[in-house]
């Protein structure tokens, strides 16, 4: 159970999640090749998650100092596994995913894509390491890890066949890309919330370690007021997506959906970002924002069976 605490399994059944939605909720209703097999398909969900997770191990490693005074009670490496176990776990866990990528990479017949998965395992080290102690750019680090997460869909399972399709798949295979590009810039603009949030709640720990981050550079009420700027900047793109994209096109049961699971709460957020300032509003308001990403990612097959209803 440590060892499941130390890798995260709650954030990586989520991107899990999201990945066999992309594919199974709405790619495979489209009625277009695909280039992976199903169990080819497995095998990059299980990549990602092992670079993810090797992410989280380093992370651990180099925050056991932090970790005591932020939440000392969940601390792992140094006393339920040790420093050395650790990162041996670390260097299997990404020298597995490596591979697997590289497998695939080569299966596609793009090696370049095997670049995503080191240019991922690097950022996450940099992060750990260096990076997160950054204003700002360790924010951006970890957001841009979980975009990834989804475009990575698109470069294995669609690009590759672009050589091989008519010109009509091809113009339909691109708007599926578009679509992808867009729910990743969804997850990168949220989950760059989510990290500041945590970086406000994590501030007592991260001050004390000299670590540069936003709320200890600004404080907690500047911090604040970015976040809420960023927010109210997406919750009006968030509508004008919805309106210009579902609304137009009838296709009302998506609307409902995305006003109820993702608006609403960002609503909420925005509400109550405006005066947080203990660890306990930081915690909920991190999970809101987790949230918000679930029920972002699933909109995509209530969208993909409306437009079906409708057609």
């Amino acid at each position: 159970m440590k060892f499941l605490q130390l890798i995260r399994y709650q954030n990586l059944l989520l991107i899990a999640l999201m990945q066999f939605v992309f594919r199974y909720g709405f790619l495979k209703h489209q009625e277009l090749p695909l280039t992976l097999y199903d169990w080819q398909y497995g095998l990059l969900v299980l990549a990602t998650l092992l670079i993810a997770a090797g992410g989280y191990v380093i992370n651990d490693i180099m925050d056991q100092e932090t970790d005591r005074t932020n939440k000392p009670g969940k601390v792992i490496v140094g006393q339920s596994i040790s420093e050395a176990t650790a990162y041996n776990w670390y260097f299997g866990l990404n020298i597995a995913g490596m591979l697997i990528g590289y497998y695939l990479a080569d299966f596609v017949n793009k090696t370049s894509f095997f670049g995503i998965f080191i240019i991922s395992s690097a950022l996450l080290y940099l992060y750990a390491t260096s990076l997160k102690q950054m204003a700002v750019v360790g924010n951006v680090i970890v957001a841009l890890i979980l975009a990834f997460s989804v475009i990575i869909i698109g470069m294995f399972d669609i690009i590759p066949l672009f050589p091989y399709v008519s010109l009509e798949q091809s113009a339909n295979m691109k708007v599926l890309l578009a679509i992808l590009l867009d729910y990743a810039i969804f997850a990168f603009i949220i989950n760059l919330m989510r990290e500041i949030v945590k970086d406000a709640e994590d501030m007592e720990g991260d001050d004390k370690e000299g670590m540069r981050t936003l709320p200890v550079i600004i404080g907690i009420t500047k911090t604040t007021r970015l976040v809420f700027g960023i927010g109210l900047l997406a919750t009006a793109l968030l509508l004008w997506y919805i309106n210009d994209n579902l609304m137009n096109n009838q296709l009302y049961t998506a609307v409902i959906y995305s006003l109820i699971t993702v608006i609403g709460p960002m609503v909420f957020f925005l509400i109550k970002i405006w005066n947080a300032s203990t660890k306990n509003d930081f915690r909920l308001l991190s999970a809101v924002l987790k949230y918000i990403i679930l029920f972002g990612i699933l909109s995509v097959i209530v969208i993909t069976y409306n437009i079906k209803a409708n057609g």
